[in-house]
């Protein structure tokens, strides 16, 4: 029984200097799945999602397509089946969608099929403004009328959306998803311009046009859609998490090669592999889908430039960071997409880094090691990041606020055990 005024706090505890080795697999994308769920509202049929990675946000996403009317069946591991038997509710209640980010992804697929949806802002990480505003002009467009009021976007296409061109004025993965989905039963043509053109994005095209959609372009600037009457069910393997892929790959790079990646999608990291080399560190195929790392005896510093695909991710600066801690000289990293994406420095400095911030930059200054303190995770990535630093720190890291993790890496700290390491899941209680 927790006491009044306190709460429980879980941590991961981690001690570090322990050699890892071994094979690690790459699960599916998170940033796939959340938007292949929210497009099983499409259809009336039933839906197939293979590899589906089991984390707090497809958990999140599963219990809102539940609370519309889903029935969702383990088929078998990381395959369900999504079918929705009744109409329960049209709204995303604030509960759910606070937990993640991603919920706004309903409300495109739920406009377009039943001309009304109602959707709490949503929550997730705080690492900047991230405005649906892009979202809602875009399906205002479409014909959507569309009010906020006490925290709830209100929209109604009572006569059905219409085709539109839309102009995002900023490259936005979710606004291009959102509107795709929006797109793909609505009345003509709608050209999306300045698309955003991630992995995922292709990835949910794709689910889409196995659905019976009408789609051009995916993967470039400006898509196409052609709206159809009706969409089918079908049977769709999510992709691999190119980020938690880059997260394992700076891991083995760590721990000087001993770690085999399984899935690491090459095709997707082709910049990030080209940054790795500069740093003198080699991601080299060794089979269908699997690679090591090499690295040269001396790392060197470099300079990074967070931009949307298919630059440098912004998903990635933070566990690249940790690398470049201890990698002599002065490497310089550029935040361009996220204004508050910075807040693992502090962290990372309390375990002996040596990192200052100017404005969107940070300038690191390679020390000889790291040394356990206790952090917490500031947000999802950051999170990884941190876990990265415990392992490669001198003694014991506790590391708060690990639902972060748990919202994007699945199983982490067991598929890290089976490499060697040494980490301990525990709980304690927190003055509130």
């Amino acid at each position: 029984m927790i006491k009044k005024g306190l709460e429980l706090r879980e941590f991961l505890e981690i001690e570090g200097g322990h050699n890892l080795s071994g094979t690690i697999e790459v699960s599916g994308a998170k940033n796939a799945a959340l938007p292949n769920m929210a497009a099983t509202i499409l259809t009336e049929e039933e839906v197939i999602l293979e590899n589906l990675p089991m984390l707090l946000d497809v958990f999140t996403m599963k219990d809102l397509l539940r609370f519309i009317g889903f029935e969702i069946q383990k088929k078998d591991t990381g395959v369900y089946i999504f079918k929705q038997n009744t109409v329960n509710s049209l709204v995303a209640p604030y509960d759910l969608v606070s937990k993640m980010r991603a919920s706004i992804l309903v409300l495109g697929p739920m406009l377009s099929r039943f001309k009304y949806a109602k959707v709490a802002l949503p929550g997730g990480c705080s690492i900047g403004t991230r405005p649906v505003d892009l979202h809602l002009k875009a399906l205002e467009k479409m014909g959507a009328h569309i009010k906020v009021e006490h925290g709830y976007i209100i929209a109604r296409a009572y006569n059905g959306l219409k085709g539109a061109e839309i102009n995002f004025e900023k490259i936005t993965v979710t606004g291009t998803e959102n509107i795709m989905m929006a797109a793909v039963l609505a009345e003509g043509q709608t050209i999306i311009n300045n698309a955003a053109k991630e992995p995922e994005v292709v990835d949910l095209a794709k689910m889409l046009k196995k659905m019976g959609a009408d789609i051009q372009g995916e993967g470039t600037s400006r898509i196409i859609i052609n709206g159809v009457k009706k969409l089918k069910g079908t049977n769709h393997k999510i992709i691999p998490d190119r980020i938690e892929a880059g997260t394992f790959a700076v891991l083995s790079a760590l721990f000087d090669g001993n770690i085999i990646i399984k899935n690491y999608p090459n095709q997707y990291l082709k910049y990030v592999n080209k940054v790795f080399r500069k740093i003198g560190i080699h991601i080299i195929p060794i089979g269908e889908n699997e690679v090591i790392v090499r690295r040269e005896k001396n790392l060197r510093p470099v300079s990074i430039q967070t931009k949307e695909y298919p630059f440098f991710p912004t998903d990635l600066q933070a566990q690249f960071m940790t690398l470049l801690s201890i990698v002599k000289g002065v490497s310089k990293i550029t935040e361009n997409i996220f204004e508050n994406r910075f807040m693992h420095v502090p962290e990372l400095k309390r375990l002996g880094a040596d990192i200052k911030v100017e404005n969107r930059t940070a300038f690191i200054k390679g020390v000889k090691k790291l040394t356990g303190a206790e952090v917490k995770a500031t947000d999802l990535r950051a999170s990884a990041a941190m876990v990265l630093a415990g392992l490669i720190a001198e003694g014991k890291t506790r590391i708060y606020d690990i639902y972060h993790l748990d919202r994007g890496y699945e199983n982490i700290d067991i598929k890290l055990k089976n490499l060697g390491a040494k980490i301990y899941r525990g709980v304690v209680e927190k003055e509130i």
